[in-house]
């Protein structure tokens, strides 16, 4: 018989219900052995409508019987790190939902934890694991732009009725629907930058070896508090600058918006899903060209899934978006949240 990875989901709830649940069952090599939320009823819900036959309220218990080679983290964003760190020391690879945690001193703890057990931390960066960023980020490590001095990161979502504490409007045929209370909460890590930029910089993170060394933001709240729009610079450890942006305000009948754009010792990069172009254009001419069939560069939530259950058989070539990937997103988030609240520049 083949050897098949299981897997259990811890946070049962929208996200795991439309994305997560039905990827395992599909998958052929996964064994989705369990899932967990702390409503019965809801729990209740899930098990029957996905056939699952072991449902849990109690993360621990589900652990501990279950043992199984991988979880799913899709809780709360600020319960991340409790269920990550629950899911390392059970011994289990983890996949965890971005923001990976909520605080840059929990990323690096999460972090090291992998690295001390032998397990390895995947963050669901949907467009890291698509081809051409693997591409961009060969350019970049094999030197077409030199050292980078300069970055223009901007990411825009069609997410105003969700920041703003509002069903999100897609959502209305869903099992579950996204909840104000991880969304559109202040104080549950709720925004922009938490929800939509982490994205963004799980993406500039996975292209580049640059570490956030400290950040200035400014931000536009949401009737809900949290902030719909942000702008923010960041200056990293070898000396570049960047210009950062994120907006909710897309109008639904259009896609997301991500564009990435280095700059060099010896050229420029520029990378933008939403067009669906890649170039690395280089001072002295030798360019190059990218091509990206049609429809290509959209958000993959399957390859984060693949990658995880690749993980677990020992098949996986690359992890597209590890832990350290995560804590340096993070890492500039925290930072970011902090100056809005300062309004001075923070350090990581």
């Amino acid at each position: 018989m083949t050897k098949k990875a299981r897997i259990a989901v811890i946070g049962a709830g929208w996200w795991a219900c439309h994305n997560y649940l039905p990827a395992l069952l599909a998958h052929p090599d996964a064994d989705l052995v369990a899932v967990n939320r702390p409503d019965k009823e809801a729990l209740d819900r899930v098990t029957q409508h996905f056939g699952i036959a072991r449902g849990y309220t109690d993360t621990a218990r589900m652990l501990a019987e279950e043992r199984p080679d991988a979880v799913v983290v899709a809780s709360p964003h600020v319960l991340h790190f409790e269920h990550a760190m629950a899911g390392l020391e059970a011994g289990a690879h983890v996949l965890v939902d971005k923001p990976m945690t909520t605080s840059a001193a929990d990323a690096r703890t999460l972090v090291a934890k992998a690295q001390a057990v032998g397990r390895e931390l995947v963050v669901p960066y949907g467009w890291n694991f698509q081809p051409y960023t693997t591409r961009a980020h060969e350019l970049v490590r094999e030197g077409a732009i030199g050292r980078i001095e300069h970055v223009v990161l901007q990411m825009a979502s069609p997410l105003d009725d969700l920041m703003a504490g509002e069903p999100m409007a897609e959502t209305r045929d869903h099992l579950f629907r996204p909840p104000a209370s991880t969304w559109a909460d202040p104080k549950r890590a709720g925004g922009y930058g938490w929800g939509q930029l982490s994205h963004a910089l799980g993406l500039l993170f996975r292209v580049t070896d640059l570490e956030p060394r400290d950040a200035y933001a400014a931000c536009v709240r949401s009737k809900a508090g949290v902030d719909y729009h942000l702008a923010a610079t960041l200056n990293f450890k070898n000396g570049a600058t960047a210009a950062v942006s994120g907006s909710s305000a897309v109008p639904k009948q259009c896609g997301f918006q991500l564009d990435l754009r280095l700059f060099g010792t010896e050229g420029m990069l520029l990378f933008d899903v939403e067009r669906e172009r890649l170039e690395a254009r280089r001072r002295d001419g030798r360019d190059t060209v990218v091509p990206i069939e049609p429809g290509a560069g959209a958000y993959t939530c399957t390859e984060p899934v693949n990658r995880l259950v690749q993980i677990c058989l020992g098949t996986a070539v690359t992890n597209e978006a590890p832990g350290v990937v995560g804590c340096r997103a993070v890492e500039a988030l925290d930072a970011i949240y902090r100056s809005f609240g300062s309004g001075r520049s923070e350090p990581v």
